[in-house]
């Protein structure tokens, strides 16, 4: 759904300017299905030229409503729409600049249609409405006022909508979703209503073979960025393959990360070659040295031995390490994060006690060492953590006992549980496999809004 918006003002610049009209037409990507036009009383002067420009008198307002008192039309007719204007960031930044005024957070994607038509209609000398609507023929008898030019921007943008298959979005980093080198079966009707919602999405080939698993916290956001603008070849392969879209909701990203990736190594699908391997691709190792101190390692994980924490990039678990070697007042040396000969810097700074020139004995080193190890396990061996449900009513659950993944599921919140013996019954059960366990400790470490309840 889209809301097709112009607005008329006492000025150019927000910060100092107000609302004099504005007209709001509600649009579900056919035909307009609502409309809202009004006069609005700015509360303040309107220049002279700009009455001129736009025919709005202090006069004609001075009667008409406050901004306030049209705020909840606004809201209701641009609820879960997308915000279109010609010159969007105009118009949506008087909008909400009127309501940050009442203290309310007036959010909405959006949509110009000047960016829309140099990208679907190129070769233009201008872009402003005025004159694309003269070059392609729309009229508009009520130029500089808000229901004239609006009614001309949803002629203009039903016409963007037919030169992209019915469907525009838009995706993040200000990119369009293009409907070019779609499946032919694909429905984009469907792909309009799926839900921004976290939860796994399924991508299906012509034959209804699975083809690709992804999870993500806004479904629809995610699907269309993999349909609209893919980066790599094999994206765009992915993308004429898709015929069909299936998802899942979770209301949990930690049951999105375990589903999708138990769903991925039992699926095996074709396009997700990567996941099925391993996303961490570099692992926190750690050994004895020869001298008895514990010594750690960012390094690529070859599967042969089973990390402590993986990561998805090295830099990453460097950082990670780096701040773990502060907390644990550890040895940078020591930890692989520093090639120096003698001592480390941090030793030179009086933060290392010593253990890379042999100051500080294994046996006081390794015991804060082994704690940062210990840190990186499970806390208990039995516990239930519990996130967002799938609605309002419900909560979401994950289950480790005896220090094993045993599933995920979901309980009603006014029954609740008592105890993990309770859950079992209900649960989607999984292999207690090394990616799972580290979806869990990252989630654990990295989610502040996970609760967890010990057995």
């Amino acid at each position: 759904m889209y809301t097709i918006i112009d607005i008329e003002t006492t000025g150019g610049n927000f910060n100092n300017g107000k609302i004099t009209e504005i007209a709001i037409y509600l649009h579900d990507g056919n035909k307009v299905i609502d409309e809202f036009v009004s006069l609005i009383n700015p509360e303040q002067y309107i220049p002279p030229y700009i009455s001129k420009l736009t025919g709005i008198s202090n006069e004609m307002v001075a009667e008409a409503p406050k901004f306030y008192e049209v705020a909840r039309k606004i809201v209701d007719i641009t609820e879960g729409t997308i915000f279109v204007a010609h010159n969007a960031g105009f118009d949506y930044g008087f909008v909400q600049a009127e309501f940050a005024a009442l203290g309310y957070e007036f959010k909405r994607e959006t949509l110009c249609t000047v960016k829309l038509s140099r990208k679907f209609l190129p070769g233009y000398k201008s872009y402003s409405l005025g004159n694309i609507c003269l070059e392609l023929n729309i009229q508009n008898n009520a130029r500089h006022r808000a229901a004239g030019d609006a009614i001309a921007t949803v002629t203009l943008f039903e016409l963007l909508l037919k030169k992209n298959n019915g469907v525009i979005f838009p995706l993040a980093q200000n990119k369009i979703f293009s409907a070019q080198g779609l499946h032919p079966d694909l429905d984009i009707e469907k792909i309009k209503q799926l839900p921004q919602n976290v939860g796994v999405y399924y991508f299906y080939n012509e034959k209804n073979d699975l083809i690709y698993i992804g999870k993500s916290k806004d479904i629809r956001n995610r699907v269309l960025t993999h349909i609209g603008q893919p980066k790599t070849q094999k994206a765009v392969k992915m993308k004429g393959e898709i015929a069909s879209v299936d998802y899942e909701l979770t209301g949990s990203e930690l049951l999105a990360l375990l589903k999708e990736s138990a769903e991925i190594k039992s699926n095996r699908p074709i396009y997700n070659k990567a996941q099925r391997k391993n996303r961490f691709n570099y692992g926190l190792f750690y050994f004895n040295d020869r001298k008895g101190y514990i010594r750690f390692n960012i390094l690529k994980n070859d599967g042969r031995t089973t990390p402590i924490n993986s990561f998805e990039s090295q830099k990453e678990g460097r950082e990670f390490l780096f701040r773990m070697v502060e907390e644990f007042e550890l040895c940078q040396k020591l930890s692989g994060l520093s090639d120096s000969t003698g001592s480390c810097f941090q030793y030179q700074i009086k933060l290392c006690k010593g253990a890379c020139v042999d100051l500080e004995l294994p046996e006081t080193y390794n015991i804060r060492a082994q704690k940062f190890i210990d840190s990186l396990a499970y806390e208990m061996d039995d516990f239930v953590i519990i996130d967002q449900g799938r609605n309002i009513d419900e909560d979401s659950v994950v289950v480790v006992r005896g220090g094993k993944y045993l599933g995920y599921g979901w309980v009603d919140k006014q029954m609740g549980f008592s105890s993990m013996d309770e859950l079992i019954g209900g649960l989607v059960l999984n292999d207690d496999n090394k990616d799972a366990r580290l979806i869990i400790k990252r989630q654990l470490r990295e989610n502040k809004a996970l609760r967890v309840k010990k057995n």
